[in-house]
């Protein structure tokens, strides 16, 4: 169980956490994170469960694309072309992560996690998983205007689903 947000998780949501740490820690990977949309979500409940906390190396919040750029290595013009939720962004984001840390395997999201500006998708994310010598896995998802909350579960789900898979 994870000690600080288990009375909010759903049980999916919790289980698929646990599956992801112990493997990470059984397999020796330490796990790094770059968050837009979930803000350090995914980070605090990855280092929530006692014993496995070796298994997570950082966390980058990087919410505004000057962060992006800065805390990841964003290029700017890659901001300037596609915007900061898109594909190459999210990529960008996971790579650069990756070579920043000591860590092994690396998962960005960046999205909507609320409404969205006029002209842009409500819940449209983009998660990123980077993992040498593998080539960089993007996956775009459309959770729709359902909410803050729930797009950031979401988000959770797929980013943990993406993260088993990998370490598996």
């Amino acid at each position: 169980m994870t000690e600080t947000l288990s009375p909010v998780l759903p049980p999916d949501v919790e289980q698929l956490i646990h599956v992801v740490a112990q493997a990470a820690c059984e397999r020796g990977f330490r796990l790094v994170t770059a968050e837009s949309c979930t803000a350090g979500l995914l980070a605090s409940l990855l280092t929530d469960i006692e014993g496995c906390s070796h298994a997570f190396d950082r966390g980058y919040v990087t919410y505004t694309d000057q962060a992006k750029q800065q805390m990841v290595g964003v290029p700017k013009h890659l901001l300037a072309k596609y915007g900061p939720v898109s594909a190459e962004v999210a990529k960008a984001m996971a790579e650069g992560a990756l070579t920043r840390s000591e860590g092994d395997i690396a998962l960005a999201i960046t999205g909507f996690a609320g409404a969205a500006a006029e002209g842009e998708e409500p819940g449209l994310v983009f998660l990123a998983l980077a993992r040498q010598p593998r080539p960089t896995e993007v996956r775009e998802e459309h959770f729709g205007d359902i909410g803050r909350g729930a797009i950031r579960l979401g988000c959770l789900r797929v980013g943990l689903e993406m993260l088993r898979r990998s370490i598996a």
